[in-house]
């Protein structure tokens, strides 16, 4: 546990010395969804491989970039790509940033994923807030982490996305004319993507999305006491009575689609 914290006090210390300055929001940024950054006022922009003990964003389409900048006089850290199990990467690997950012300052951590929609209500392009999920992946990454630094083992899942940003985010859906659902989702291990079985079996366990991502960052989120929230954005529809073969660059592209009116949701939750 000493080693983790060892690793966690570098990465925190080379970055805060290219801007040291307090932070408000951390934002992980999913699949095809980028242009938030548009929106930032960016002050450094660094690769994820020059940060100590950071990993390689391995997914063609994630950046693999750090950036700290402002929207409307609030300072926010931004993931540009995040990891994954499915890269071979650990647990406490895929959710080391968010350890990071939660030494770095940040009080809140945003997500984004694009996310197969199971639900029939849910069409391609929809925004849609998590309201809760269904852990499927076959690894924790709170398993093995039993010092109190990082919080109690035994962390309580009653609501792990919190209601006061959730609310935040409904309202300036609102203001912006932005439809937004809500749903469950239902995190996988990939890479690969479900059989209409599979679909049917996640259907009926309650999920309405699912995806590769985010789940394990917000267990972490809340192991270490940072309220966070979460959007996903259907980029496929999952249906397994009507099954078609996922098209990869089609699925980027419905994201990209999304992606503005994402990153105008976002903006405002963080400048509001």
């Amino acid at each position: 546990m000493e080693n983790m914290l060892e690793k966690i006090g570098e990465a925190v210390s080379f970055i805060k010395s290219k801007n040291g300055s307090p932070l408000d929001f951390g934002i992980i940024l999913g699949t095809g969804l980028g242009s938030f950054i548009e929106h930032l006022q960016i002050e450094e922009s660094i690769p994820y491989e020059d940060i100590p003990h950071f990993p390689k964003a391995t997914v063609e389409f994630h950046k693999g970039r750090l950036i700290l900048g402002t929207i409307k006089n609030k300072r926010v850290v931004v993931m540009q790509g995040r990891f994954h199990y499915y890269e071979g990467y650990s647990m406490q690997q895929v959710t080391f940033p968010v350890r990071v950012m939660k030494e770095l300052g940040i009080k809140y951590l945003l997500l984004s994923n694009a996310s197969g929609g199971i639900n029939n209500d849910l069409h391609k392009g929809d925004l849609v807030l998590i309201e809760d999920h269904i852990n499927m992946m076959p690894e924790n990454p709170l398993r093995g982490l039993n010092d109190r630094a990082f919080g109690n083992r035994f962390v309580d899942l009653s609501c792990p996305y919190d209601q006061l940003l959730g609310r935040k985010i409904q309202d300036v859906a609102k203001k912006e004319n932005i439809v937004l659902k809500e749903g469950v989702y239902a995190a996988v291990q990939g890479p690969n993507l479900e059989t209409r079985s599979e679909y049917r079996y996640l259907r009926m366990s309650g999920a309405d999305m699912v995806g590769m991502s985010t789940v394990p960052e917000v267990i972490v989120a809340n192991h270490i006491g940072l309220p966070c929230a979460a959007i996903s954005v259907i980029t496929d529809e999952c249906d397994p009575d009507d099954l078609k073969p996922v098209n990869i660059a089609e699925i980027i592209k419905v994201a990209g689609e999304a992606d503005k009116v994402l990153s105008t949701l976002l903006a405002g939750v963080i400048g509001g």
